[in-house]
């Protein structure tokens, strides 16, 4: 598909300085079953797999600051990384469920390269709509499920530029 974007009469501002990467929560217990504060609701036995997956795969790369959702299962996606690396978490209410994309798009601008965010089945899919409102290019079809990884790469503007996904890791 044609973008715009792509033809821009400033090519060097498309130029890619960094990687981000978006991630998507690992698989927690059912919603349904959960009795209390669904902050609280943990990785079930599979999303720890699908955490230790993701923090084996991203380490290497991944080396910028960590930031999740205020919610227990965004921050235990991303603590095996977090251990890996002997660096904290920044729980952060812009990732938080229900709280919109503008929050992602600031850190997305904002933070160092290399970093992680970890966030929500509502969140992820807003982002990703709203940078394609601006022109981001996709290298790959869509990734909504659970553990999926959205790599995101920004210009020296703060902008990003273009976005892959990858799929999540298998829980088995």
């Amino acid at each position: 598909m044609w973008n715009p974007a792509d033809h821009s009469p400033f090519p060097r501002l498309r130029r890619v300085t960094d990687t981000l990467y978006l991630v998507r929560h690992a698989k927690a217990g059912s919603r349904a079953e959960w009795v209390g504060d669904d902050t609280l609701r943990p990785l079930s036995k599979a999303g720890w797999k699908q955490a230790e997956a993701l923090a084996r795969r991203m380490h290497r790369d991944a080396t910028g600051d960590l930031y999740s959702s205020v919610y227990l299962r965004c921050i235990q996606t991303i603590e095996p990384l977090a251990n890996r690396r002997r660096t904290k978490i920044v729980a952060d209410e812009r990732l938080s469920e229900g709280v919109g994309f503008e929050g992602a798009l600031e850190l997305l601008a904002t933070l160092p390269k290399n970093s992680v965010l970890c966030s929500h089945g509502d969140i992820i899919p807003e982002t990703i709509a709203a940078l394609e409102r601006r022109g981001c290019s996709f290298l790959s079809p869509p990734e909504w499920r659970k553990a999926s990884v959205w790599l995101l790469e920004r210009n020296r503007l703060g902008q990003i530029v273009t976005a892959k996904a990858w799929p999540p890791p298998n829980a088995d």
